[in-house]
């Protein structure tokens, strides 16, 4: 991995912040966080702003209609946006991250052509129904059946966890399709339109307050069997490309706005005296050293995957671990920091340590994560 910069990229990165410099001031304010339709809007309007200017999909395959930039650009494209307090890909992140990348990867020319273009523009957004309430960390034990019926697979069952259900126009849809094969053969990747008949989203509220997760229950779906991505059993192949690109590179701009935030942490505790306590000093100096390795590690996975055709490896899974928990321990510290304000719900920094909490269960729980790791990875035999 080179992890000196040519003048091409040198050059890309001086684009993109004179760009931003000029772009971010003009966006409208951002709404309430329980305004889900003006969260919708406020997103999928900076996506439309980022590929008008040509940076929406950068890493994208060009065909897919993306740039198909380096590995490097995409890299220097987060970074450059996370320092500048771009917003985040928001409600478009399913669309954007997971879904998007898996149809680039795995659909035909039809679905490629059909679902990429809206993604990009910031037309359309996406959810993932993988979740159910009885079948978590065990997602191949999934129970939403998917019968074919003509041309259609009629669906019936639930799904939990749904992050922006309530919003979303697609699913991306894991179901049952041959109950009787073994538990990993018999499932399907299907793109679900959410304002079929049948489908109906209850939103969760969380710790924190928000509404960001649902149920979606379906009442015999009808979805077109050519909504199908992949061969039909062959789906639990095609979700492990979907948790490779969300496990590998879909938390890629957080770890630059982890380390961010790590910065305006020490100056907050120089500022109120508590830089003083020379315990606090060495856990912020161990965990500026931990997000660095955690960056040196994402531009590994992300070469890695370059190597690869595109989809990220099971690297990603050591990456996710770590980073699950170095991001708990950073809002732990930040409490330390910050003191009594720190029990604010209307302080942005309780926000994210409440948040920080999930991570250690999002793309995969740690636990699921190890064994990867251990399996894979290490190559030690499997559990019993």
């Amino acid at each position: 991995m080179d992890l000196t910069y040519t003048e091409e990229e040198q050059d890309f990165r001086a684009r993109l912040r004179e760009w931003l410099l000029k772009a971010l001031p003009e966006l409208p304010a951002r709404p309430s966080p329980d305004d889900w339709p003006g969260r919708r809007a406020y997103d999928l309007g900076w996506q439309r702003r980022l590929y008008e200017a040509g940076y929406a999909g950068l890493h994208w395959p060009v065909d897919a209609g993306g740039r198909g930039a380096t590995p490097t650009q995409h890299l220097i494209f987060l970074e450059e946006t996370e320092r500048a307090g771009a917003p985040y890909v928001g409600a478009n992140f399913v669309g954007l991250l997971h879904a998007g990348p898996t149809i680039a990867a795995e659909g035909t020319a039809g679905q490629r052509a059909r679902w990429l273009p809206p993604v990009l523009r910031g037309d359309e957004v996406w959810c993932q129904g993988f979740s159910e309430p009885d079948a978590g960390s065990d997602l191949a034990s999934l129970r939403t059946r998917a019968v074919r019926d003509g041309d259609d697979y009629v669906i019936t069952g639930s799904k939990i966890w749904t992050s922006h259900a309530e919003v979303a126009d697609w699913c991306e849809l894991l179901v049952r399709t041959d109950p009787g094969a073994p538990k990993h053969r018999g499932i399907s990747w299907l793109a679900m339109p959410m304002d079929a008949p049948g489908v109906t989203v209850r939103p969760l509220r969380t710790l924190a307050g928000s509404t960001e997760f649902a149920e979606v229950f379906l009442d015999e779906v009808r979805v077109p069997v050519a909504n199908r991505v992949g061969a039909e059993n062959d789906g639990w192949r095609v979700t492990m490309v979907t948790l490779s690109f969300e496990r590998g590179t879909a938390f890629v701009g957080e770890v630059v706005a982890c380390r961010r935030t790590l910065g305006e942490l020490a100056r907050t505790a120089r500022a109120n005296g508590r830089w003083d306590d020379p315990a606090l000093r060495r856990r912020l100096g161990r965990l500026y050293g931990e997000f660095g390795a955690l960056w040196r590690l994402t531009q590994w996975n992300v070469s890695e995957s370059e190597r690869s055709g595109g989809v990220p490896g099971i690297g990603g899974s050591v990456f996710k671990l770590a980073y699950s928990h170095a991001r708990q321990e950073l809002y732990d510290v930040a409490a330390e920091v910050l003191g009594a304000s720190s029990l604010s719900l209307d302080e942005e920094w309780v926000q994210d340590r409440l948040s920080s909490l999930s991570y250690t269960i999002a793309a995969g729980t740690s636990q699921i994560q190890r064994n990867i790791v251990a399996e894979r990875i290490l190559g030690l035999p499997k559990g019993r």
